[in-house]
């Protein structure tokens, strides 16, 4: 499938892609979504974060999807949400009328910011940000919630609700601090700075750094090893691995895991010295 609007029109055969879009394309088993908004370094409107989820549920359907990347259009990641609709200039926090529905400006927004992470952080195949240029603010909170962070040298990361006197959701702050630590996530908080590549893999926000030339090649290459090997796997090992299964979910796996064909199929493969063929598919 070829890289075109979320929407699903095919890419070459309208107008130009405008921008604020979120772009797709599916290959190979990967799907790939790309942040396009690249006159404001790729933030995020409100639509784009209303339309995540959307494009999130339809891949997770997807049987021909095993693995998910997210990256920015140009040589960006994300800088965050659209400032003009945090100060209230969008209609995002407005009623019919056009008048104030008295929320706090961005309160909108901060909501559907929180709805398209934890759809991210939910997607139930393994998801990986590719980052270059910038990752801030609401594009370093999207960069956390996928399982996987490879970034360019030269990148940089930022959380910088402090700089706007906005309070970070408490999903966010945990999943955060589940990455690089409480006193890290407390120093990027509290100070609003931006830090260097070499710091976040230090602290355990990316996991790998790449030459900037190289950063395509590697995710392609480890995708495709994502996408050959065990859904089931992947996806219990998910979910255990955020603390999320209780004995009922424990045992569902194991059910799963039963009645799959996957584990027969691993151990034939390796034992006849062939690339196994896993039909778990959800």
């Amino acid at each position: 499938m070829a890289l075109s609007p979320s929407t699903g029109s095919a890419a070459g055969t309208g107008p130009a892609v405008p921008a604020g879009t979120l772009l797709c394309e599916v290959r190979d088993g990967v799907a790939t979504v790309t942040i396009h908004h690249p006159a404001k370094r790729n933030a995020m409107t409100a639509a784009m974060w209303r339309e995540l989820p959307v494009l999130l549920e339809r891949l997770a359907d997807d049987a021909s999807v095993r693995v998910l990347v997210l990256t920015g259009s140009g040589g960006t990641f994300c800088a965050g949400a659209d400032i003009a609709e945090l100060s209230g200039a969008g209609s995002e926090d407005r009623d019919e009328n056009g008048d104030r529905d008295g929320k706090p400006a961005g309160r909108g927004t901060q909501s559907l910011a929180v709805a398209a992470e934890e759809a991210l952080a939910a997607f139930p195949k393994p998801t990986l940000a590719a980052v270059r240029g910038y990752c801030v603010g609401g594009g370093c909170q999207l960069a956390a919630a996928c399982d996987l962070r490879f970034a360019a040298e030269g990148s940089s990361f930022g959380v910088t609700p402090a700089r706007l006197g906005i309070v970070y959701p408490a999903t966010a702050t945990r999943r955060l601090a589940g990455l690089v630590g409480p006193a890290t996530a407390k120093f990027l908080l509290f100070s609003a700075e931006l830090i260097d590549a070499d710091r976040a893999l230090r602290t355990g926000l990316v996991d790998e750094l790449l030459p900037p030339e190289e950063l395509d090649k590697r995710v392609a290459e480890f995708t495709r090893t994502l996408a050959s090997r065990s859904l089931l796997t992947q996806a219990a090992a998910k979910e255990f691995a955020n603390g999320d299964a209780g004995p009922e979910r424990v045992a569902h796996w194991a059910e799963q895991a039963r009645g799959s064909g996957d584990t027969a199929e691993g151990v034939s493969a390796f034992l006849e010295r062939r690339p196994p063929r896993f039909t778990w598919a959800g």
